[in-house]
């Protein structure tokens, strides 16, 4: 028997959210069946020296043909809520006109996680933009923030009543900076203009979407998912704590001062001078409208140092406890950036951790997969958000990155982070023994 996950008595309770999360492109796969239309990871992953190991979204996880018993897998956890992505390009066609058989499988999935009991916390945008767009500048063009209040509006609409909440972005922060500004992801781009543009972009599409959705499915919540990260520094010069106040500026005031503060935070001037967007009246009006609630997404902290020059460059620590993605274990680090949004933003919303988790290199020996480091680090970081509640921070859920091994974007099938581990070449899910843990704690919960 493997022992629950160790949960503060905070959290025990039935009024806070328990679930798992997933992206759309990352499990799916039938990355042409139903009329689906290329993205911009299909032509990413397409493209020689992009993703690790030549891999593509094919076969995913094979969700979209594997969905029943996805559903039963995901029920049989015993979670509250299960977090999911729409496939733009499944569901619009080139015209803007609903492409019914995609919807049809989202259709049917949410129905059955509501017959299961299961809430759904949907992400309208985890970065699969369709290719015709990006062929028209994609984040760049400005009229991708309006086909993307459209999309908005047809699919809400098409999908009222099956959704408990809506979530508008998935980190902007990565579609911004590692889509435009350094080109690690998709569409490959990389300049600081390009990223400072396609942020605002991101977030004008996020504020005209908001009323679509308060249109087409006024019962459900709607909300933002932003990744954050901590900077620390070990330097002992001040141009060492401002290199790491910057990278925190960089990460998360990129993204959080605009949507509650209106306006971008000026210090992003000092790394990127002459990059300000083009931000036309009216626009931070829209982006600034109120929200039901914030996705915070964490994974780890990074150490700087300035580089002489005004800016930061990353330290690594030596001897620290690290995951596969070579990211520093640090609980701590979330506590402190809940505290410290809720200090900075008068008009901070409830929170819902919408993802974390850790990668590590899992096998299957004998029908299981011990995967401890991941219970640990589940463990310490839940209780870091409990200890940042008890502070006083609304934390209302939290949810773990992922239900189940994915494609990794550009790294491809090699890195792990899910609590089911699945066998690409047979498509066999195997419960990790961390995900035997929690549904020990979460069966444990409701006796």
């Amino acid at each position: 028997m493997t022992a629950p996950l160790a949960i503060p008595p905070r959290f025990a309770g039935t009024d806070f959210t328990w679930g798992v999360a997933t992206a759309s492109f990352q499990i799916e796969g039938a990355t042409e069946a139903d009329g689906r239309l290329p993205s911009i990871w299909d032509r990413f992953c397409a493209t020689p020296g992009k993703v690790l190991n030549g891999d593509t979204g094919e076969p995913g996880c094979d969700h979209y043909r594997r969905w029943e018993s996805d559903v039963e897998l995901i029920a049989s956890l015993g979670v509250d809520a299960y977090r999911l992505s729409i496939a733009w390009p499944r569901v619009l066609r080139e015209d803007g006109s609903l492409n019914e058989k995609g919807l049809d499988f989202y259709r049917r999935l949410l129905d059955r996680l509501a017959e299961r009991g299961v809430q759904r916390y949907v992400t309208l945008y985890h970065w699969d933009l369709p290719q015709h767009l990006q062929d028209k500048g994609g984040w760049l063009n400005r009229e991708t923030a309006y086909r993307f209040a459209d999309y908005a509006d047809r699919v809400s609409r098409a999908l009222a009543g099956r959704v408990n909440a809506w979530m508008t972005l998935n980190e902007p922060w990565c579609s911004a900076f590692l889509g435009h500004g350094n080109g690690h992801h998709a569409p490959g781009l990389a300049h600081p203009r390009y990223a400072m543009q396609a942020m605002h972009h991101l977030l004008l599409g996020h504020g005209l979407a908001l009323p679509a959705l308060q249109a087409g499915d006024p019962a459900a919540r709607r909300g933002i998912v932003a990744n954050v990260g901590r900077g620390t520094t070990d330097g002992a010069r001040e141009a060492d704590r401002e290199a790491a106040q910057l990278y925190e500026v960089m990460h998360n005031a990129w993204v959080l001062d605009p949507l509650f503060l209106g306006q971008y935070p000026a210090e992003l001037q000092r790394l990127w001078p002459g990059s300000e967007p083009l931000v036309l009246d009216g626009d931070m009006a829209a982006i600034t409208r109120p929200i039901d609630f914030l996705g915070i997404n964490y994974y780890f902290r990074s150490n700087l140092r300035s580089n002489g020059a005004g800016g930061f460059v990353d330290m690594p620590l030596p001897g620290v406890e690290r995951t596969q993605m070579g990211w520093e274990v640090y609980p701590q680090g979330l506590e402190d950036l809940l505290r410290g949004f809720r200090a900075r933003y008068a008009t901070l919303p409830p929170i819902y951790i919408t993802e974390n988790g850790m990668a590590s290199d899992d096998k299957v020996v004998d029908g299981h997969v011990d995967d401890a480091q991941r219970i640990s680090y589940l463990e310490r970081h839940i209780a870091a958000v409990a200890r940042a509640a008890e502070a006083g921070v609304d934390v209302r859920g939290y949810f773990v990155w992922s239900l189940m091994d994915n494609f990794e974007w550009a790294f491809g099938y090699e890195r792990r982070f899910g609590l089911v581990h699945v066998d690409y070449a047979t498509q066999q899910r195997t419960l990790k023994n961390s995900a035997l843990a929690l549904k020990a704690f979460l069966a444990a919960r409701r006796r």
